[in-house]
């Protein structure tokens, strides 16, 4: 059973999803029930990697109970991705290419455990946004159609 806890909406407008993997994340106590409570965004963030390791940059998770939260928490901190050394060998020939960018789209539940969906991405240019939305409004204005019969 997996429950998206938050989503990066922007990524299929502004990207062209190439190839997606699952991964763990490396969170907090109070961040994962922060999650839960569906609080916090990925627009914006992405991933690199560094070191042999992958990490999420740019991605924002407030503290869950403000009072409570220690002074030195950093809601806009990089978090460590679980993935295997293939993986992340992987990740990180293509992250080399040019005009690849790897950015997650979607936390969420799976089990007990928090997953983070990262996908390989190729930016869209602007004409490719249009004709998406153009396709959107077509397709909604056909399902009218039929719900009207």
């Amino acid at each position: 059973m997996t429950e998206s806890l938050i989503y990066n909406k922007k990524a299929g407008m502004d990207y062209e999803i190439m190839e997606s993997f699952e991964a763990g994340i490396e969170l907090l106590g109070l961040e994962v029930k922060s999650l839960r409570k569906n609080q916090g965004s990925l627009l914006g963030a992405h991933v690199t990697v560094r070191g042999g390791e992958a990490f999420i940059t740019a991605s924002n998770i407030p503290a869950y109970q403000e009072k409570n939260t220690p002074k030195e928490y950093d809601p806009k901190r990089n978090r460590r991705l679980l993935l295997t050394k293939a993986e992340i060998q992987k990740l990180a020939a293509l992250e080399a290419k040019k005009g690849l960018t790897i950015v997650p789209i979607s936390m969420y539940n799976k089990g007990k455990k928090i997953k983070v969906q990262v996908a390989i991405v190729r930016g869209k240019k602007k004409f490719d946004k249009r004709e998406d939305i153009k396709k959107r409004d077509t397709d909604r204005e056909i399902r009218r159609e039929f719900k009207d019969r």
